[in-house]
C-alpha cells in the first residue's frame, strides 16, 4: 500500500516505473523494434523486487505501446496512432471527393492503408443491430464485413449491418469494391442523403479471438463502437458494428456551443 502525504495517497511504486517506462517509449528512448529491458535489468535499475517490476510490466503492457513474443520479453510496437477525426471523416465532401472515411482519415495521417473485405451478403440481423435499424431480430439484412489494414498492420474490424428493403435494387453495395466513396456514397445516389451519425464508445479488454484477429497481445485495449447512419428521413440505414485496437486511434470530436 502507498503511504499517506498531505492527506493524499502516494503512488505505488510500480505504477511510477510503470509511467517512466511509457514515457521513454512515447518520448523515443525507446524506438519500435527495440526490446523493453529485461526484468533483471530494470529490478536492478530501479532497486526493487521482481514482484514489483512484475506488476509494472502488466502496466506498460496495458498502455498498448507494447507486444509480448514468447521466451523473449517485451518489443515496442512500430503502431504510430490514427488521428480520427469523427467530426470530419464522414464530410459529404470526402464521399464527393471518392473517399470514403477509413482512406481519407489514413491519408490525412500520412499512412498507408488498405481494407481486407471478409464477407458480404444476407444475413440475420443480430439483436442489438435490428433494434438500431427499427426491424426485429433474425430479419434478413446485408452484411459488410471488413478488416482494415495500416502500414500492413491490422487496426480494426467493422461489419455493417444494411436494411434489405434499402440495400436490394442497389448493386454495388453487394460488391466487394462498391466504388468511389463508399457505401455511403452508393446510398446518396440512391436518394438517402445522411443528416447525422451517432456514435456509441466502449473501452474493454480483447477478447482472445479479436487480439489474434488484430495481431494485439492477449488482454489489450480495445475500443468498441457502434455507429448508426442517420438520413434526412430519420430512417437509420446503417448500423456499423467496430472495433478498434485502441493504441492505434486517438479520438477527437468538435461539439458545437451554440443553441
Amino acid at each position: 500500500m502507498g503511504t499517506a502525504v498531505g492527506g493524499e495517497r502516494a503512488v505505488p511504486r510500480y505504477v511510477q516505473i510503470a509511467e517512466e517506462i511509457v514515457q521513454q517509449i512515447r518520448a523515443g528512448v525507446l524506438k519500435p523494434g527495440e526490446m523493453v529491458p529485461s526484468e533483471s535489468e530494470l529490478v536492478d535499475r530501479y532497486g526493487v523486487s521482481g514482484g514489483t517490476i512484475r506488476k509494472a510490466m502488466v502496466e506498460v503492457r496495458a498502455s498498448g505501446l507494447v507486444e509480448t513474443r514468447h521466451g523473449k520479453g517485451s518489443i515496442v510496437k512500430d503502431r504510430p496512432p490514427v488521428r480520427h477525426r469523427s467530426s470530419d471523416r464522414f464530410r459529404r465532401s470526402h464521399r464527393q471527393g471518392g473517399k470514403a472515411a477509413y482512406l481519407a482519415e489514413s491519408a490525412q495521417s500520412g499512412a498507408t492503408a488498405k481494407v481486407s473485405v471478409l464477407y458480404i451478403g444476407p444475413m440475420e440481423a443480430p439483436e442489438d443491430a435490428a433494434e438500431r435499424l427499427g426491424v426485429s431480430a433474425g430479419t434478413q439484412v446485408l452484411a459488410r464485413r471488413r478488416l482494415y489494414f495500416r502500414n500492413g498492420t491490422p487496426v480494426e474490424t467493422a461489419t455493417s449491418y444494411l436494411p434489405w428493403d434499402v440495400v436490394k435494387d442497389i448493386p454495388e453495395l453487394f460488391a466487394e469494391n462498391p466504388g468511389g466513396g463508399g457505401i455511403y456514397a452508393r446510398l446518396e445516389d440512391h436518394g438517402h442523403e445522411f443528416a447525422e451519425f451517432v456514435e456509441t464508445l466502449q473501452a474493454r479488454t480483447a477478447s482472445k479471438a479479436e487480439a489474434s484477429e488484430l495481431a494485439l497481445s492477449p488482454g489489450a485495449p480495445v475500443v468498441h463502437l457502434i455507429r448508426e447512419a442517420r438520413t434526412k428521413g430519420d430512417r437509420v440505414v446503417e448500423v456499423c458494428d467496430t472495433l478498434m485496437a485502441a493504441d492505434q486511434f486517438i479520438f477527437e470530436y468538435r461539439i458545437p456551443a451554440a443553441d
